[in-house]
């Protein structure tokens, strides 16, 4: 792959935590690109940095060496603010646990990110509206998430990552939650999403399964990346 046709281009990342005087190295010179368009499933063992390259990737995080860019833009080098108006406008986060506020309906959960930003509230509407039948689920918008299904939390999660019209959406274990039949559909989705929609998905998962959902599959082991799980 060409690395200028690349969307996001991970350059001789180290990242390294500190516990007191020890030193943890997560990841060691990991080189990744991804072009526009792209399914990426990133797999491996516990503990082997997945999600710590994901927050890398979306700016939670920064690498303790080498370069994150996404677009074009050097993320490891935007101050915290920038860093925010950034991941509003072209990141979006699914979770394994979804994470929704259970005091707002799926609507409001959906309408979150879009607070960020400048528009009106029938723009903000406009847009939830979009986004909840995208995710088969405009006839549950007004539901709170303890009346909505495992499954049915998950495709708020994903209307709300895509809200925003992100150029990239990082989903953190999204089905591991879910059962197989729950978890199939979000997979079909994430599809969609790819193939219709266009839009370039970076998923963290360790079912083969799912990662077979994917266009591609890299396995992270001991910090580095290959493209052959490590036995």
């Amino acid at each position: 792959m060409e690395t200028n046709a690349s969307l996001v281009r991970v350059e001789a990342v180290d990242k390294v935590f500190h516990r007191g005087s020890e030193e943890i190295h997560v990841l060691t010179d990991l080189h990744l690109s991804v072009a526009p368009g792209e399914f990426v499933a990133l797999m491996g063992p516990s503990g082997s940095g997945k999600s710590t390259l994901l927050n890398l990737i979306g700016g939670l995080d920064l690498p303790s060496r080498g370069t994150v860019s996404v677009g074009g833009e050097r993320v490891d080098e935007m101050s915290e603010r920038r860093l925010a108006a950034w991941r509003a406008r072209h990141i979006g986060f699914v979770f394994q646990l979804y994470n929704l506020m259970p005091v707002l309906t799926a609507e409001r959960n959906v309408e979150l990110p879009l607070l960020l930003t400048h528009l009106s509230k029938a723009e903000r509407r406009k847009h939830v509206e979009t986004a909840l039948a995208v995710v088969g689920l405009s006839h549950r918008a007004r539901h709170y998430p303890r009346t909505l299904s495992g499954g049915e939390q998950q495709r708020v999660g994903i209307a709300r990552a895509i809200v925003t019209d992100p150029t990239l959406l990082l989903c953190d274990e999204p089905t591991g939650d879910l059962d197989r039949k729950s978890g199939d559909e979000i997979l079909q989705l994430l599809q969609a999403l790819n193939k219709e929609h266009g839009k370039t998905i970076i998923m963290v998962t360790h079912d083969p399964h799912a990662s077979a959902r994917a266009s591609r599959t890299v396995y992270l082991n001991k910090g580095q990346l290959s493209l052959e799980p490590v036995s």
